[in-house]
């Protein structure tokens, strides 16, 4: 293999680990990178039950698993990196992004992400829980499914977990190795063990506002 080709493997691997770097690509790269990402989403097409739309990118060293009847359906502009498991039923809006090693199992009852949400590098999301009674072995115990909701443009933080039948409100930040147990309002911002609200998004000062800022009517 000559340099230029290895070049591209290396960059295939470098865009698969940092999947963010596919949508801002350089023109010279654009072509071949579409080609590549066309040709990884077809054979998943094929082989398991998954819907994809537009404009997404997909490590093809991603593991994603969707029976018939636990569909995996990816929003446009969604972004899988290296290393995810992903088992369905799931369902990503537009525009997610799950970084590399995160897991996520929908169980049963499934688990929906919306728009814009951050899942970040060891993230895990299980839609599905194993009892603890003490009358027989912990292989044995029944499963249930409650699911999981994820609102939109929330960000859950590296190695957080985040357990069977929680909802996380819009805009919500989950910090880095919480783990969520129970329903995270809107805009709140949850850390811990198990995790609980520290601080809320509208109180953090704006983003390029140097100084301070003001809190709008209401916030």
């Amino acid at each position: 293999m000559d340099l230029d080709a290895l070049r591209r493997e290396q960059h295939k691997r470098r865009l698969s680990w940092m999947p963010w770097l596919y949508f801002v690509l350089k023109p010279r790269h654009r072509e071949w990178a579409d080609a590549w990402q066309r040709e990884v989403q077809a054979l998943l097409r094929e082989l398991e039950t998954v819907e994809i739309a537009e404009g997404c990118f997909i490590a093809p060293e991603a593991r994603i698993f969707a029976e018939p009847g636990r569909t995996i359906s990816i929003g446009p502009g969604c972004s899988i990196a290296a290393d995810v498991f992903l088992h369905g039923p799931v369902t990503l809006g537009p525009r997610v992004s799950i970084n590399a090693r995160a897991s996520l199992d929908g169980g049963a009852a499934g688990i929906r992400i919306g728009e814009g949400t951050r899942i970040a590098t060891g993230a895990t999301l299980y839609g599905f829980d194993h009892g603890i009674a003490p009358d027989r072995p912990v292989r044995e115990q029944p499963v249930t499914s409650r699911g999981l909701v994820i609102g939109a443009d929330v960000w859950v933080g590296a190695n957080a977990g985040i357990t069977d039948g929680v909802t996380v409100g819009d805009h919500a930040v989950v910090a880095m190795g919480a783990v969520v147990t129970r329903d995270v309002p809107a805009w709140a911002i949850v850390a811990g063990v198990p995790a609980r609200v520290v601080g809320d998004r509208r109180q953090r000062p704006r983003s390029g506002a140097p100084g301070g800022w003001e809190p709008e009517d209401g916030a």
